[in-house]
């Protein structure tokens, strides 16, 4: 039977990926926040969605489920970015970041645990800056070392119900809707072992593994998609 897979934050780059790869043999159901995504097959269903208000989790499993009657894998990718130099955060968009990051995972893996059956799987996108952190982002790569620590105890929780849950964590990533200044580039290539940035296509390629059966005894991991940056 045709499994189904609901990908957060999926209007462009990685996420798009995501979803446009596993929308060759998966229904799929994709979340949205400041612009819908484009480009995208009429068969995915795209949900507006604001992970940080009340009963967002909910209401969007419960529309993946109204339209496919079934949920196979989660795809926790939806992420916000909020600067935290040591002179002072906004504590608003740390709040929203958190809440993004780390909180929205939780709500929407309780909203789908009913629905999902063994040999179900969640993958969350974590980051490289989980144990390198970045200058004046130490809260977002916080958030994302918690999510990890996270994929862990929820892969020992799930496990007896025959549930994986793993994580992705890029590096670098090359995206043409959003290019880096090309100084900034040459900083990572430098200290990238494969001389190259990240595509979305290769962090959509690490989902679709985790996310299948030929990783049907891999939980509780973090895979790294960085090219081999700071080995």
């Amino acid at each position: 039977m045709r499994r189904t897979a609901l990908v957060t934050g999926a209007a462009r780059g990685i996420g798009r990926a995501i979803a446009l790869d596993l929308a060759r043999d998966h229904d799929v159901a994709v979340s949205w926040r400041t612009a819908p995504p484009e480009g995208l097959p009429p068969s995915v269903l795209a949900v507006h969605a604001d992970l940080t208000a009340p009963g967002a989790a909910g209401a969007l499993v419960a529309a993946t489920i109204a339209r496919f009657g079934r949920l196979d894998v989660l795809v926790n990718n939806a992420g916000l970015f909020a600067s935290s130099p040591p002179e002072g955060v906004d504590a608003g968009a740390v709040a929203a970041m958190l809440g993004v990051n780390l909180l929205a995972p939780q709500a929407l893996l309780a909203a789908a645990l009913p629905h999902l059956r063994p040999g179900a799987a969640v993958v969350s996108l974590s980051s490289v800056n989980a144990v390198l952190p970045p200058r004046g982002g130490a809260l977002f790569g916080v958030s994302k070392a918690a999510l990890e620590l996270w994929t862990r105890a929820v892969a020992k929780e799930l496990g007896p119900r025959g549930i994986r849950v793993n994580a992705v964590a890029p590096g670098a990533v090359a995206r043409e809707d959003a290019p880096r200044p090309a100084e900034l580039v040459d900083l990572f290539l430098r200290d990238t072992a494969l001389g190259r940035l990240a595509r979305p296509e290769d962090v959509a390629a690490a989902v679709r593994f985790l996310a299948g059966e030929d990783a049907g005894c891999v939980t509780g991991e973090v895979l790294t998609v960085s090219g081999g940056y700071r080995l």
